[in-house]
This record gives structure tokens, sequence and C-alpha cells, in this order.
């Protein structure tokens, strides 16, 4: 018995789910003495984009700066980041990554991408690994839309 395609909405769940439970399977092959999902936030933002504010950070993660605190605080205790006065702004700090803080980034996500390694070369051909690759610049580019309306389910 033929079955009628999928709606539009229907796609959309399918799609949030897989990219959930991949990433949360990603969180779990990390290990139990890996950095928490917002520290490795943080410092992946600081790892990618080089040293800024608190303010520019909170702003990238689209939360209060007040959000922030104590998270920055715990990284700065640990010595995974480092905080110096902005010269243009000597009220505000410049927060950058340690090399500290870049080894233990590294190791966290070196965890993860072994296992995922692992799972595409066992489970995936190489033509679905260069369909996922495809699939990743697409998701990277809706993560960055900040336009976007909500379209209501009909």
């Amino acid at each position: 018995m033929p079955r009628d395609p999928p709606s539009f909405f229907d796609t959309v769940r399918f799609i949030r789910y897989g990219v959930m439970h991949l990433a949360r399977r990603m969180r779990l092959e990390r290990g139990d003495e890996s950095l928490s999902p917002s520290k490795l936030i943080l410092l992946g933002w600081l790892l990618r984009s080089g040293p800024m504010t608190a303010t520019e950070l909170a702003a990238r993660e689209r939360v209060r700066p007040q959000s922030l605190t104590r998270a920055l605080a715990s990284l700065e205790e640990d010595g995974l980041i480092d905080r110096q006065a902005d010269e243009s702004d000597r009220r505000q700090s410049v927060i950058a990554i340690t090399e500290q803080g870049r080894a233990a980034v590294n190791h966290d996500l070196r965890q993860s991408d072994i296992w995922l390694a692992t799972a595409m070369t066992q489970r995936l051909s190489p033509t679905e690994c260069e369909i996922l690759r495809l699939a990743t610049q697409l998701m990277e580019r809706l993560a960055a839309a900040s336009d976007a309306t909500p379209r209501e389910e009909p």
C-alpha cells in the first residue's frame, strides 16, 4: 500500500530528532570528566573567533552577559581562560582561551570525533559521508539565520 509523502513539518520533526539524538550520543562519548556543554560552547567561541568581551560572547550565545558570569569565573579559576583589561574600554575585560583551555577542548572533542569517525566508517558509504558533509553546511546556514520567522504548521 503506497504511503503519502511526509509533510513539511514531519520532515522538520524528523531532522530535529536526528540532530538531537546524534548530539546527545556525541555528548555521551565525551566521557564523564568532560567539560559541561556551556563551558565547551564558550571555549569553542574563543577558540574559533579569538579573544572577545563577555558582552560579545553573550551576543553570540544570545544570552545576557550576567548569564555567563558563573561559567566564566569557573573557566578562569580552572586556568582555561584569561582576562585582560580592554585597551579601548578599561571598564571591560577581554577574554581569551589559554593553552590549557585549547588542550581541554581538543581532548574533550577528540573522544566524540573518534566515535563519530568510527561510526561513519563502519555504517556509511563514502557517498553517504559526503551527503552528511553537505547537510552540515546547510545546518550551519540554518543555525546562522537570525531573520527566520516562524511558519505555522497547517
